[in-house]
């Protein structure tokens, strides 16, 4: 089975060892996605829904570089740093998958990355489980 390394180009990639996104055959695994642009800035800060929203968009993009879209994702698992979070979360997540319907996951973590980190995603996919593409 061939092995396909997504990156997205960060020096974290390289420097702690890990691929945005791993594709393996017909399965995809996304990294923990955080609201980072790509000049490092936290996007969303103070708002959990805004962060969950840039973070599907950027698994959206290693998706579609994996060969991959969001209709093809089976299981997501979603990192807050206050559970009640949740809704807000919640709404950014049904707008992505409310059709597609992941199995999903949704913990509260005492912290991640950075202070202005909210909310951190990863992503599951097989591709052509999803039908018509998102």
């Amino acid at each position: 089975m061939e092995r396909m390394k997504v990156s997205s180009g960060t020096v974290w990639e390289e420097r702690v060892g890990y691929s945005r996104a791993v594709r393996a055959g017909d399965l995809v695994f996304v990294s923990g996605t955080t609201a980072t642009d790509d000049q490092g800035n936290v996007v969303g800060r103070g708002d959990p829904e805004a962060q969950a929203r840039f973070i599907i968009e950027k698994i959206k993009r290693a998706l579609e570089a994996a060969g991959a879209s969001l209709s093809d994702v089976v299981r997501t698992r979603v990192y807050v740093t206050n559970a009640d979070d949740w809704e807000a979360v919640g709404r950014a997540h049904a707008a992505y998958f409310g059709e597609t319907r992941p199995a999903n996951t949704l913990v509260e973590v005492s912290r991640l990355v950075g202070p202005d980190y909210l909310v951190e995603i990863e992503a599951d996919a097989v591709i052509g489980s999803g039908g018509a593409r998102a």
